[in-house]
């Protein structure tokens, strides 16, 4: 026999002492009066069917009894938004009967949400889970009990018993993703999600309410819809400060851009954003995943099997012939990106790789070999896999890529040679030549290299080039790319057409080229190394890639290192502005834009490469500071980023002078703007991250003993 709501309720509330293991009997029909109606009024059928809502609302109805609604409004325990109308209202025109409380919050369960809201259905308990479901009665128990702290009793008694377990396979990888047309099968996960419906006047609400993970407790807590607390407009849910925070937030949308290639993670989408073109933002960039790849090293525990997966199979990608019409590509040149794709008909899989012959400008990335070999170090460092860096197909691997940047040519400089748009500036922006962020990384790459080669066969060979390149090209950047105000001083005053090695104006540079704006920026205390160097040519504008990664491999000297943190401080609203961090400064604006990048639309003044702001470049600063002993300043951006970051929906890069507004081309949710904040926030929590991504000082390195005060001393 089937009983209402009420009677079940007061069937409940009868055998409260009976329900110690949290499961729930069917009870027989009852005409006792419930103690949560106390007068007739409160009993009458109007106000009865009021109640009759989905079941998961009744959660609710107690903490309406135990806490007024004045101070509810008030407390800072709760963050109040505006929950989204149900569709099904089937409940308001008869009353339900129901044979259990178990098939009442399954009917909850199963009801249907608003398209408006746009939210998932929220997750079903996995089947490997035993936990106890919260009842009414857990509530009466403890009446000054918020609903979070009764479902974490209830989790931690799960626990105890031994019930609440999951396995590490299933906590690392919580879901897969929608891969070239094909939707992977998701991984059983141990989740708990709570439901309330909120009841305003006479319209029924719903929403969803997720807790954040603690760490005691062996489940894992999923965010049925991650857009809960960003989306949803004005009050109705009641949600802790503490149960979604954008840490939580960050690593469960890190971990949904999973790609996978038969069965494997082996890289990250560079974009989750569905309101727009794909493009290619639903490709595995080789750039993209670094801070991806770094933030599931420095995890703890780490999760390095995407990174091992993505070093090999880039690495086997290597190996394909690689041709741009009709010219065929260096042996050792890296993919820019690849794609899964699926064959339904054959119920296959395949990469689709991109050398460059599908990006903008047509030019093959050259960062994408020096990254490949800064994250292998990375992994090594982290998990000690040497039996992968001893495998012969690693070795060559690095040995390929070293011999394209090593080949004898005509330069005179050790600097590297290198085309418009052949890194993260993907697009024409006048960097032609010895831009400082490839010979920051170049320099990085080299270094790193030396210490993985085997010195067997030709690798002798290899190391022993390395190091005399690495020598030269460290003078040569400490030297010719540093600028102070002394040595801006120097360059304001430097003679022309100098002839033989006495030369002083080495590149001939013209005083007159020097633009005004740099007068203005540099300050008295501080300095930074200039974009790029070439005869009778010097790039003046400021770099942040270049001029960090130049801290971390140890390119410039402890001095200089100290001299830019300085020059970053003093400059914080033209270089970090509201939103961290400039990619470069300043902006190209009027002819100088017109002739520089060919009327570049997406590159117009203070959007994207041309002073766009990029939040991905948190954690190349931060790891900067934490290296020359300023933390204080990373902690100071993140915090800057934190205001805004998770509410604009993690956005590519953002528009403006002072990084103001979304940038108008942007796409949401980016995924190494998501990485890069992870990365970021967990080397200034625990800064021996660091290691994972620096190198110390090579004291066998000649160096150029530059220091701030004395620069022209060469």
């Amino acid at each position: 026999m089937s009983t209402t709501l009420r009677e079940l309720l007061v069937a409940e509330r009868e055998s409260e002492a009976c329900s110690l293991s949290g499961d729930i009997s069917d009870k027989e029909d009852s005409t006792t009066t419930s103690p949560l109606f106390s007068s007739e009024e409160e009993q009458s059928p109007e106000n009865l069917k009021k109640y009759t809502a989905p079941a998961a609302f009744l959660l609710d109805l107690k903490l309406r009894e135990n806490l007024d609604k004045e101070e509810l409004t008030k407390s800072s325990e709760f963050i109040t938004l505006e929950p989204a109308t149900i569709v099904d209202n089937s409940f308001e025109e008869s009353e339900p009967s129901y044979s259990s409380v178990k098939e009442v919050l399954k009917t909850a369960e199963e009801s249907p949400f608003s398209s408006d809201l746009k939210c998932k259905k929220l997750s079903k308990i996995s089947s490997d889970l035993k936990i106890e479901l919260v009842t009414l009665t857990d509530l009466i128990k403890e009446p000054s009990a918020t609903l979070e702290k009764v479902i974490a009793k209830s989790v931690e008694k799960c626990e105890a018993e031994g019930e609440a377990t999951v396995s590490e396979e299933s906590a690392v990888i919580t879901s897969r993703e929608v891969v070239g047309g094909r939707t992977t099968e998701k991984d059983d996960q141990a989740t708990v999600s709570v439901q309330i419906n909120e009841c305003v006047s006479d319209n029924a609400k719903s929403t969803a309410l997720t807790l954040k993970q603690c760490p005691s407790v062996g489940v894992k807590l999923d965010v049925s819809d991650l857009n809960i607390f960003q989306r949803l407009n004005g009050g109705g849910l009641l949600l802790s400060p503490e149960s979604c925070t954008m840490v939580d937030e960050a690593w469960e949308r890190l971990s949904k851009s999973y790609v996978y290639f038969k069965g494997k993670p082996v890289g990250t989408l560079a974009a989750m954003d569905t309101s727009a073109d794909a493009l290619n933002y639903n490709q595995v960039f080789v750039r993209d995943f670094v801070p991806s790849g770094l933030a599931c090293l420095m995890k703890e525990p780490p999760e390095p099997e995407i990174v091992r997966n993505f070093l090999l199979k880039t690495l086997h990608l290597q190996g394909l012939e690689k041709r741009v019409d009709n010219f065929t590509l260096g042996e050792g040149v890296l993919p820019a990106s690849f794609k899964v794709l699926y064959d339904s008909d054959q119920e296959k899989e395949t990469l689709l790789v991109d050398f460059g012959a599908s990006a903008i400008g047509r030019v093959a990335p050259v960062d994408s070999g020096f990254w490949w070999i800064i994250l292998l170090r990375s992994y090594i460092k982290r998990t000690r896999d040497y039996a992968l860096l001893d495998r012969p197909e690693v070795q060559k691997g690095m040995k390929l890529i070293l011999k394209l940047c090593l080949s004898d040519g005509f330069d005179t400089f050790p600097t590297l040679l290198c085309a418009d748009g052949c890194s993260m500036i993907d697009r024409r922006m006048g960097i032609y030549g010895y831009p400082i962020e490839i010979q920051a990384l170049f320099y990085f790459a080299l270094r790193c290299a030396k210490q993985m080669l085997k010195p067997e066969r030709d690798g002798k060979e290899f190391i022993e080039r390395i190091e005399k390149r690495i020598a030269a090209l460290s003078y040569h950047i400490q030297t010719y790319y540093w600028l102070d105000f002394t040595q801006l001083n120097n360059i304001y005053r430097y003679k022309t057409e100098e002839y033989s090695h006495t030369a002083v104006n080495k590149f001939n540079v013209i005083p007159d080229s020097i633009p005004d704006w740099v007068f203005d920026f540099m300050p008295l205390r501080g300095g930074y190394l200039i974009g790029n160097v070439s005869p009778a040519r010097m790039d003046f504008r400021w770099f942040l890639v270049g001029n960090c990664i130049a801290i971390l491999s140890s390119l410039v000297t402890p001095a200089q290192a100290t001299a830019i943190m300085d020059l970053v401080e003093e400059r914080w609203e033209d270089l970090i502005g509201e939103m961290p961090l400039k990619i470069t400064y300043p902006a190209l604006e009027g002819h100088e834009w017109r002739a520089v990048t060919g009327f570049d639309p997406k590159n117009t003044r203070w959007s994207y490469h041309n002073g766009g702001s990029w939040p991905v470049l948190l954690w190349l600063l931060s790891a900067a500071c934490i290296k020359v002993g300023r933390p204080q300043i990373a902690k100071r951006a993140i915090e800057l980023a934190e205001q805004r970051l998770s509410k604009d929906g993690w956005p590519e890069y953002y528009d403006g002078k002072t990084g103001r507004y979304v940038g108008k081309q942007a796409r949401k949710y980016q995924t190494w703007s998501i990485a890069g904040y992870l990365v970021a926030k967990m080397m200034v929590e625990n800064p021996s991250n660091l290691l994972l991504i620096s190198l110390e000082e090579d004291k066998k390195i000649a160096k150029s003993r530059i220091v701030r005060s004395n620069s022209s001393s060469f």
